[in-house]
């Protein structure tokens, strides 16, 4: 007997439909998705979650397709469950770096930058900051085990083969999507209403002493308010995160439910 014939090939089927929908989502959760994370462990990882969920995942064997083309596109429709619930939640970290950006810019940190190792790439210190301070915030209040459970919930809601690109999903993302802006105000809403106050003072002030070099004194008030108020700001994360959390498994299972066929 050759080793392949012990391969059971609807077992190694349902291993890779597994597979499909687990990997892509872990690839996209803001911890694994760095590149300083080794690209070996994270694919250990998703087989370890894979070999734990794919024995007890129920499959209805009918659903495979013979031909190796119809087989691959039930794995991309795997993925892109995986995808899309991954997206729900790094949509919430771009809206909260979104909000670090636009206070740099405001305090006048746009060009000191550090480097990102979750993207490689030169980004802004209060991104990062903000950052980190939410991701924290989301595992401190158990966001992972939401993510996990919803994961879990998916196998039964939209089940191997069962993907339908529902009508309701495109409006649903859209919205998501739209989200990020307003996470973003919410956030930031305090440093740009003070540092614009700053600024009107300032403005008056040289109209008043043009004799006064308002562009030396200004700078590092500017910089001393912002950082002031940014410890207020890092105390509204906390609050946006726990109230993104609690409807955040109804999202989930949501657009899962379309995902499923409604």
């Amino acid at each position: 007997m050759e080793m392949l014939d012990i391969i059971d090939p609807v077992r190694f089927r349902i291993f890779m439909l597994v597979l499909g929908r687990i990997s892509v989502f872990l690839f996209l959760f803001p911890i694994f998705s760095s590149p300083v994370f080794p690209a070996q462990l994270k694919l250990g990882f998703a087989l370890v979650m894979t070999l734990l969920f794919y024995s007890v995942v129920p499959v209805d064997v009918n659903r495979f397709p013979e031909d190796v083309l119809s087989f691959g596109l039930m794995i991309g429709a795997e993925v892109l469950v995986g995808l899309t619930l991954g997206i729900c939640l790094r949509i919430f970290f771009a809206g909260i770096q979104l909000a670090g950006q636009v206070i740099g810019f405001q305090i006048g940190f746009a060009m000191i930058n550090v480097m990102d190792p979750q993207t490689g790439t030169n980004v802004s210190i209060m991104d990062q900051l903000g950052y980190w301070v939410c991701l924290i915030i989301f595992l401190v209040l158990n966001g992972h085990h939401i993510v996990i459970m919803s994961l879990i919930d998916s196998f039964e809601l939209v089940p191997m083969g069962g993907f339908v690109l529902h009508q309701a999903i495109t409006p649903k993302i859209l919205e998501i999507g739209g989200g990020i802006f307003l996470t973003a105000i919410k956030v930031s809403a305090p440093v740009i209403a003070a540092l614009t106050f700053v600024n009107v003072g300032f403005g008056l002030i040289s109209k008043f002493s043009p004799q006064m070099n308002v562009m030396i004194v200004a700078f590092p008030v500017k910089i001393a308010v912002g950082l002031l108020l940014f410890g207020v700001v890092l105390h509204i994360i906390s609050l946006v995160t726990r109230d993104y959390l609690e409807p955040f498994r109804k999202l989930l299972l949501s657009l899962l439910f379309y995902m499923g066929g409604g």
